[in-house]
This record gives C-alpha cells, structure tokens and sequence, in this order.
C-alpha cells in the first residue's frame, strides 16, 4: 500500500520520497484529504513478473482466479481465427 503525504509534506520530503520510488515504492500527494497525484517507478523491472502483478492487483487492475479451470481452451478451432479477429479490429 501506498504511503500518502500532504502537499507540504511532500515538498519538504521530496528527497526521502523519491528514495522511496527508486526502491520500487510508490507515495501518494493528498491536498485537503483528496489523492491528486502519485509518484511511482518509471518502469517496473521486466523480469520481475510477481511483483509487476502484485502491482496491478494491488491498483485493481486485476484480480486472483478464485479457483484453477484446468487446462486454457481454444476460442475458436478454425484455422485463421485470429488473423480474421486481428483485421476485424484495425
């Protein structure tokens, strides 16, 4: 979870905060008790795949599986079927 400073907080620890970042953290700026901006890493490191989900689960941006299904299916069994669905798109 993100940490969060005021406005003024955050202007005084700029330096400690952007520590706080290149460690991979991320801070939250609040004026009058509302978030307005977040300092995060530029990147997440590309070879780290657990912590760049524990990232996006912890944003909302996805969710565990309740239960494991078992083997992926295919969505189509026709030859093609994604070459026709990728120019359905452009």
């Amino acid at each position: 979870m993100a940490e969060t400073y005021s406005i003024d907080q955050a202007r005084a620890k700029f330096d400690e905060l952007i520590q706080k970042v290149q460690r991979g953290e991320r801070v939250v700026i609040a004026s009058h008790g509302q978030d307005v901006a977040e300092i995060a890493p530029a990147r997440p490191p590309a070879s780290d795949i657990s912590e760049i989900l524990r990232r996006a689960e912890e944003r909302g941006w996805l969710t565990r599986a309740s239960s494991r299904t078992g083997k992926f299916r295919p969505i189509a069994d026709r030859p093609g079927a994604l070459a026709r669905f990728l120019r359905s798109r452009q």
